[in-house]
């Protein structure tokens, strides 16, 4: 349950970062946009992020296999742009949430979280090892 915990922080601090650093990706807190609810916002976009990327990404990367060795893994630019566009869309159901401005926003907001989630995990991997 901690190692959930920690890769949950990760990618909420991943996503923090990668609105902070491309221009078409943002997070709209809910309430006020006090710093606890910009947290929990952060932290419930990672939830979705994660949910999302590990149910219909696991899928997708399944059935387009054939894809992925085709085109040699670049189709999982494309993937993973289209998987951040859906956390999008899910997030502005609830109201509040992850906002991508189009298509290739979405790619190069995709790029930028998994590059900065990696070496969050590579900072982290120990810390991330003991909690098994």
């Amino acid at each position: 349950m901690s190692r959930f915990i920690v890769r949950l922080i990760i990618n909420a601090v991943a996503l923090w970062l990668t609105t902070l650093i491309v221009a078409g990706v943002s997070v709209v807190p809910f309430g006020d946009g006090d710093t606890t609810a910009v947290v929990l916002t952060y932290l419930l976009v990672a939830l979705i992020f994660g949910v999302v990327n590990g149910v219909i990404g696991n899928l997708i990367r399944i059935v387009a296999f054939p894809l992925y060795i085709l085109t040699l893994g670049l189709i999982a630019l494309i993937v993973n742009g289209l998987l951040l566009l859906l956390v999008a869309w899910i997030s502005s159901l609830i109201g509040f949430g992850l906002e991508v401005d189009g298509f290739w926003w979405g790619v190069l907001g995709a790029i930028v979280l998994g590059l900065i989630s990696w070496l969050i995990g590579i900072v982290l991997k120990p810390l991330v090892g003991k909690t098994r």
